[in-house]
């Protein structure tokens, strides 16, 4: 997430350096390029998950076209949670400057969100992995299994986003992350 920040730190334009010296302003500066970063990230993740949950609704169709209609249901409420997954990254409020603001996180607590936006991609590879499982036994007798690894993993990118929400907020208990 840093380079996100750096990159666009590094595109503002002589205006914006030139008012970055009036008092004040440059905290400003600093939260607009948090929120602009942040704003890449969010989409990048969303991307990614909205990404997953298509290729979750075409294998439901290889699943249908194998006869497994048992297991439909199961593999459209996976669907359905990387899709809600990446529609509450994508919506996230700016009200508290998209995942973060500046102003009110600490260090510690911002080592603690990047650890989550690092979760959301390490998670997102191991669901695509776990895709690759469900299409490799679609047919078989491991399909089930291999449904409820990936929805399993899509519910963990849920709690993730539910916990990394309580760091910004400081709301519920804190956990080990």
């Amino acid at each position: 997430m840093s380079d996100l920040f750096d990159l666009v730190k590094g595109e503002q334009d002589v205006f914006k350096k030139l008012l970055s010296y009036i008092p004040g302003f440059s905290g400003y500066i600093e939260r607009s390029n948090r929120r602009a970063a942040d704003k890449i990230l969010r989409d990048q993740v969303a991307l990614k998950y909205s990404e997953l949950a298509d290729r979750a609704r075409q294998l439901q169709k290889d699943v249908a076209d194998a006869g497994q209609l048992d297991l439909l249901d199961e593999v459209d409420s996976l669907a359905l949670k990387l899709r809600t997954f990446s529609d509450r990254i994508k919506t996230a409020s700016y009200g508290y400057s998209g995942f973060f603001d500046a102003v009110k996180i600490n260090e510690a607590e911002l080592e603690k969100l990047y650890a989550f936006d690092t979760a959301f991609f390490l998670l997102a590879d191991q669901i695509g992995n776990g895709l690759d499982n469900l299409e490799a036994a679609i047919g078989g007798d491991g399909l089930k299994a291999a449904i409820r690894a990936v929805d399993a993993l899509a519910r963990q990118a849920n709690e993730a986003f539910d916990r990394r929400y309580e760091v910004i907020t400081g709301s519920g208990a804190e956990s080990g992350g």
